[in-house]
């Protein structure tokens, strides 16, 4: 039996929140049960932050209450600050998670907060969470590129890691949010991560701006990444990121493990009913980049099937 890799599936919030179609929340719901059935059993449910600025959240606490299996499910809430943690904690959360931008000018695109007030409110909500005894994750977000200040020095990171785990945060992602980083990038940034602290904390969170989240994820899976997030049918995107693409698509994540030997407990198949929930539900072909290889092998089956039977 393989070595685990736990998959993070984001595309309930990550995947969904720039869509221009809403979905309800029982469509939301369908799609989770969708990807329960394919064996996901990690979710970033929902963010709880203002409708305004991310009309398909809107129905956030709805999601969260209704949402299957919580018993064996594990589910988080992407939350901004107080007011979303305690709406967040009020439907249920058990775990929330925070995004804190390595640049100045990311933090105040995304959040209107200076980097120094992300820094301290995150802190402060990390702290929170540890003493009500709900889980924290922190996401150093634009870890590996920032669209208006460019490249992010690793020593940064690392300060914004150490600043969080002091807080008493339990995991770090770190998230390529435009999808501007490299895998010789990608293995320096973990390296360095990993020998500081181990990997056993930490996440990665890849975009596939420029077609290299895959080898991206090999990139930290060498490190010791024994967790990645991604988003079904490779939906999302960061709607304050300017040019973000969508995330790694998780069936094209879970084939590669799979070929590779590694144990997600994850199918593809179902994985692709799930991404035929998604295209109804927005109104647009998704899938990723595994998914022509499937339909190819599939025409020529039938086709063998049909010259056989004649």
């Amino acid at each position: 039996m393989g070595e685990q890799v736990t998959i993070n599936e984001v595309g309930l919030r990550d995947g969904l929140q720039i869509q221009p179609k809403f979905v309800s929340t029982e469509g939301k719901l369908e799609l989770c049960r969708a990807l329960v059935d394919a064996g996901v059993s990690m979710f970033e449910a929902a963010s709880f932050v203002s409708p305004k600025a991310v009309p398909q959240m809107a129905n956030a606490g709805e999601v969260y209450r209704a949402l299957p299996d919580t018993n064996r499910i594990v589910y988080s809430a992407l939350v901004l600050n107080e007011k979303g943690y305690d709406r967040a904690v009020e439907a249920g959360a058990k775990v929330v998670s925070m995004a804190l931008a390595s640049t100045d000018s990311m933090n105040r695109a995304n959040i209107n907060m200076s980097l120094e007030k992300a820094t301290d409110v995150f802190s402060a909500l990390t702290r929170r969470a540890r003493d009500e005894g709900i889980g924290t994750r922190a996401y150093v977000s634009t870890a590996t590129g920032c669209p208006y200040e460019g490249d992010v020095p690793v020593e940064v990171v690392v300060d914004l890691t150490a600043k969080m785990l002091d807080a008493g945060a339990e995991r770090i992602s770190i998230a390529d949010t435009i999808g501007s980083a490299n895998p010789a990038q990608c293995q320096r940034l973990f390296a360095t991560l990993v020998e500081k602290w181990g990997a056993d904390i930490f996440g990665a969170h890849l975009h596939d701006t420029r077609a290299l989240a895959l080898t991206n994820a090999w990139a930290a899976l060498q490190e010791g990444i024994r967790e990645f997030d991604s988003s079904v049918g490779g939906l999302g995107g960061c709607p304050f990121a300017p040019g973000a693409a969508g995330n790694l698509a998780t069936e094209d994540l879970v084939f590669m493990l799979d070929e590779s030997g590694y144990e997600t407990g994850i199918d593809v198949a179902g994985l692709r009913k799930a991404v035929a929930v998604a295209e109804r539900l927005i109104g647009q072909q998704l899938g990723g980049r595994i998914t022509k290889w499937y339909v190819s092998q599939e025409r020529k089956r039938a086709a063998a099937a049909a010259e056989a039977a004649e």
